[in-house]
């Protein structure tokens, strides 16, 4: 026993002096980083006031006459494909969005109607019926409005969707709990 453990110190002993040399001789291949070379800008963070972002182009369709972009991935929240003029601020008691997007209307003037995990309260689990949940009122929390602009970075990512109809709806509450098993 007391042998085994000689051989197990020796072994620790001898890995650990590998590893400081290796790190040692890592050093010596890597330069330091300076602010201005981390991530894609490529001005210093404290210089706010002379950045300029790049915003693109948004819609200036009217509802119902844009071209919507699909959903990056499944359940993902669908952008807003429409001019916002007059439409803003969205706050709990002045929300445009619910005159076209709840769901009795949706349908009939062709907007995307909210689905069913917006009337559904996560929290206690409490089906809310035709009630928004409260939480829900800030749309532009998930949904931004669609703009064209050049990727700053290539973007490779490309979603999958389960079904034809995930493409351009959501069943998040159906797959909420997918694959959880309760006790």
């Amino acid at each position: 026993m007391m042998n085994t453990m000689k051989m197990t110190a020796a072994a620790l002993a001898a890995l650990l002096v590998l590893w400081s040399g290796a790190a040692v001789a890592d050093e010596k291949h890597h330069k330091e980083v300076d602010e201005e070379e981390l991530g894609i800008r490529k001005e210093s963070v404290f210089e706010e006031g002379e950045v300029e972002p790049e915003h693109g182009e948004y819609s200036h369709s009217e509802p119902g006459k844009s071209q919507k972009l699909g959903r990056a991935f499944e359940n993902s929240p669908p952008l807003i494909p429409h001019d916002l003029t007059g439409m803003l601020p969205i706050a709990e008691t002045n929300n445009s969005c619910l005159n076209c997007h709840m769901p009795a209307g949706a349908v009939s003037i062709g907007a995307t109607p909210m689905p069913k995990s917006h009337f559904f309260d996560i929290e206690t689990g409490k089906d809310l019926g035709d009630k928004l949940d409260g939480k829900r009122y800030f749309c532009m929390e998930c949904h931004v409005p669609q703009v064209d602009i050049p990727e700053a970075i290539k973007n490779e990512f490309k979603g999958e969707f389960r079904t034809k109809k995930s493409r351009t709806r959501s069943d998040l509450i159906d797959k909420l709990n997918e694959g959880v098993k309760a006790e």
